[in-house]
């Protein structure tokens, strides 16, 4: 690809940070979307196409940035075509979905990136390096914490529909423990106040509890809290030489504790005061399709979250602990490289 050629679907709040990232690259973009694309076409300098499948037609690369319950069908259709595809996660609202899709790209020799945008934060990327290093000995414990006003687009308080708490904000932490510490054998998880009718209440809070088939345990805390409440991440691993831990609350770089203005957008995960995580992840995975390598995450990885989190519905449902199987499903392409 001498010139990129992206096509971003969707024009909500993530897309910006996307777009952001593609309009550095010096991209050709073209945004479809039922709300919102000439917007993001005006300020990116994106051109507004009227339908998915006619963008997809005009593209090297297929950006989805929707609501969660749709990722999997236009993955699917951009595949169909034989495009490359960024996908948002969670790639589907199954772990057998996620597959599928992934399996679709290897049969179709595409490629496949699942956007979990923490590995590319230099704060998580620090942690993961420590580990490796053995600079805190054998790991025993992970804590992670997300938690931040409550988004205010309904489908997020859907469970059926790809929404909830668990699914689409602690997925980031699911990740990242995963990363850290290996394979999930069990998950056990909370949440109050409960889920009714396919209804996630707000205020909300949820706690799941994974032990990784390393021997290491997890504890990760979730919750969407009132407007205007500040965003706030933290992450601590204990081996048995020491600890490696971040708080956003304490980057001193820039900080404001005030409440923000009830209308006030403060739902994505805070930047880094380093260089943006989210253009460090396009820029990975656009080279990951120029050199022929695995980007920092795979769509294994993308189909192991969302078994997790699939699993922590399921403990929540039942009152107890659930087990996953030794080997989750992943694409066959991916299976024979293991």
């Amino acid at each position: 690809m001498s010139t990129l050629t992206v096509g971003l679907i969707g024009a909500g709040g993530i897309s910006r940070v996307h777009a952001d990232a593609w309009r550095a690259l010096g991209a050709v973009g073209y945004v479809t979307s039922l709300v919102g694309a000439e917007e993001i076409a005006e300020e990116y300098g994106f051109t507004v196409v009227a339908d998915v499948d006619a963008l997809i037609e005009l593209v090297d690369i297929v950006d989805i940035v929707t609501p969660s319950s749709t990722h999997a069908d236009f993955a699917l259709r951009a595949i169909a075509r034989g495009r490359d595809v960024i996908c948002e996660k969670p790639l589907a609202a199954t772990a057998e979905i996620a597959a599928s899709v992934a399996q679709a790209a290897a049969d179709a020799g595409v490629r496949l990136f699942p956007a979990h945008v923490v590995r590319y934060m230099g704060e998580y990327r620090r942690i993961k390096q420590g580990i490796e290093s053995g600079r805190i000995g054998t790991v025993a414990v992970q804590r992670f914490s997300r938690a931040g006003s409550a988004p205010q687009t309904p489908w997020f308080f859907s469970e059926s529909t790809g929404g909830g708490l668990i699914r689409d904000l602690m997925i980031h932490d699911i990740d990242q423990a995963i990363w850290f510490a290996g394979p999930v054998a069990t998950v056990y998880a909370v949440q109050n106040p409960p889920t009714v009718d396919d209804r996630v209440p707000a205020p909300v809070t949820s706690h799941v509890v994974l032990t990784h088939r390393s021997g290491v345990i997890s504890h990760i805390h979730g919750s969407w809290v009132a407007p205007g409440m500040p965003f706030r991440t933290s992450v601590e691993v204990a081996g048995s030489e020491g600890r490696l831990r971040y708080d956003s609350a304490e980057d001193h770089t820039l900080r404001t504790d005030a409440v923000l203005d009830s209308t006030a957008a403060d739902y994505l995960p805070p930047m880094s005061p380093e260089e943006s995580p989210y253009y460090a992840e396009i820029v990975d995975f656009v080279a990951a399709i120029r050199e022929g390598r695995d980007a920092l995450v795979t769509p294994a990885d993308g189909i192991e979250a969302v078994a997790v989190a699939e699993a922590a519905y399921a403990s929540i449902a039942a009152g107890a602990a659930v087990s996953l199987p030794v080997a989750l499903p992943v694409s066959e392409a991916e299976e024979a490289t293991r």
